[in-house]
């Protein structure tokens, strides 16, 4: 396997990946696009994607992953609390989508070698979104910025919301910072990606995306100071520009983080926190309790839970919150244990992402960009096959005359 070079399908079909869990709810589109369209879209690039994976690994290789296996089990609670279609026939549609999208990473995770290939496609996959994002920006800035959302950025061509542009943005701009100072791409190249990206994250509003991509890249970076002279200039050189930066522009980011909202609106998280109480005080039965009330829209009263934790609490029970939080101790413990290296930067940098966003956006339990971002992550982390010793050939003996043994012998 060491010796297996990536097809080119394997992008194709994490790109598939990608546009299956960008969803089909958000702001209002220039072309108006049917939902029952969308969906069939996102469902249909899920099919495919696990069709083209079980095309190109028709001998079902697979490598061991700690991360698809809690996954898996993750089906488990899932499938238990939908059966009972306390939340609709849609649960159990959820299900097979969850089942269809860990098969699909099982088929993938034989190229996984720790090397940089699957971030290099979540890279393009996550910019082309973005440019379609931008492009809608200048078709109609009016769509684009809608009053709505308060005039933060939104997706005009593909329904996106604020949080989803900023969390694609935030999440190839850390990968592209690391994939620079680790001298696997030109500066040239990434400025074409992280320029327009920032641009489009300042846009958004999004507080969550900021803080996850400072804390993360402070952490990735942080793991590399010691092994790379890059890495600690960078390091120096970042302290200083945001120490200057906090001093002179220290109004202007207090107005972006603030987004005009009022102190007590900020402090219970723009409402976030009421839902999350009402959620947690609602009287359960013991099967709830363990095995939640079935996979949903992450919502909980029509409101939307926007808490990862919680939100698997509500459909996978504790038993999905234990499943949940031992992918996210294993892949950090492993990461810990590797080597400081790009690769391990990398890693540290999503699961670090992850676990910040997972306090205010849900998605940790169900098919989603967050387990992409994971996915990419393990792959990261597993550790490069041996390969195959090649058989030794047998010499075959040669048979000495007797006289010339007598000989020998004499």
């Amino acid at each position: 396997m060491a010796a297996d070079h990536t097809p080119k399908i394997v992008g194709t079909v994490w790109g598939l990946l990608v546009l299956n869990t960008l969803g089909s709810a958000g702001a209002k589109t220039i072309v108006p696009l049917p939902r029952s369209l969308i969906q069939m879209v996102t469902m249909g690039a899920l099919v495919a994607a696990f069709t083209l994976a079980l095309a190109v690994n028709l001998r079902l290789r697979i490598r061991a992953s700690a991360f698809v296996f809690l996954l898996t089990l993750l089906l488990v609670p899932s499938v238990i609390s939908s059966a009972d279609l306390e939340s609709g026939f849609g649960a159990l549609f959820r299900c097979a989508r969850l089942a269809l999208f860990v098969g699909t990473l099982w088929l993938l995770s034989r190229w996984w070698d720790g090397g940089l290939t699957f971030v290099r496609h979540h890279i393009r996959m996550y910019f082309a979104v973005l440019g379609s994002v931008a492009a809608g920006l200048a078709i109609s800035p009016g769509a684009a910025l809608p009053d709505l959302y308060g005039g933060r950025l939104v997706g005009a061509l593909w329904p996106l919301t604020p949080p989803q542009i900023g969390q694609y943005a935030a999440v190839i701009i850390g990968l592209t910072v690391l994939l620079v100072l680790g001298r696997r791409t030109d500066r040239g190249s990434a400025a074409v990606v992280i320029v327009p990206s920032l641009v489009l994250l300042a846009l958004t509003h999004t507080r969550t995306a900021t803080i996850g991509l400072l804390v993360g890249l402070a952490l990735a970076i942080g793991s590399l100071v010691l092994t790379s002279a890059a890495a600690r200039r960078f390091f120096a050189w970042a302290v200083v520009c945001a120490t200057v930066a906090a001093v002179a522009f220290s109004s202007a980011l207090r107005a972006w983080f603030l987004r005009g909202q009022s102190q007590e609106n900020f402090s219970n998280l723009t409402g976030r926190a009421k839902v999350w109480d009402a959620l947690l005080a609602a009287p359960r039965m013991t099967s709830e309790y363990l095995f939640g009330a079935g996979l949903g829209d992450k919502s909980f009263g029509g409101l939307p839970i926007d808490n990862s934790w919680l939100a698997v609490y509500q459909e996978q029970g504790m038993t999905g919150v234990a499943l949940v939080a031992a992918v996210v101790v294993v892949l950090g413990g492993v990461a810990l244990l590797r080597p400081p290296s790009l690769s391990r930067a990398c890693a540290i940098f999503l699961i670090s992402y992850c676990a910040i966003a997972s306090y205010t956006e849900a998605g940790l339990g169900d098919a989603s960009p967050y387990l992409l971002h994971l996915g990419v992550a393990a792959s990261l982390l597993a550790a490069p096959a041996a390969a195959p010793a090649l058989p030794t050939p047998e010499i075959p003996l040669r048979r000495i005359p007797r006289r010339a043994r007598r000989t020998e012998v004499t």
